[in-house]
């Protein structure tokens, strides 16, 4: 499997099953520091990331987006002093699918980079 982080999200129209209990387990080494979470019964991926002080944490917020827009596809993000929650699901699948992998490894990248 190729470094997600260069990888480019594939259009998800719904159809489709979430990814599996497998399908994830392979995946999740590559973006080892993101915890699987299940809201209102749908998986999600989320992470928080800390910062110096507010203005640091909003500019990796407009990162962030930036990078989400490029891509179209879209987390859910809360921005605090010192602070982002970065979630990512496919809310058309009502879950996880490969494109929200790909996009926790490049939000891991932008932290990092």
């Amino acid at each position: 499997m190729s470094n997600l982080h260069a990888m480019k999200c594939v259009p998800c129209r719904g159809g489709q099953p979430p990814l599996s209990e497998s399908e994830i387990v392979l995946f999740q080494p590559q973006v080892p520091d993101w915890n699987i979470l299940e809201v209102n019964g749908e998986k999600r991926l989320s992470k928080i990331f800390k910062f110096k002080d507010f203005a640091q944490a909003l500019a990796f917020t407009d990162q962030v987006g930036a990078l989400a827009e490029a891509e179209d596809h879209h987390p859910a993000l809360l921005t605090e002093w010192g602070k982002v929650s970065v979630d990512w699901w496919t809310h058309i699948i009502k879950g996880l699918h490969q494109n929200d992998f790909i996009m926790a490894s490049k939000t891991d990248h932008l932290y990092s980079g």
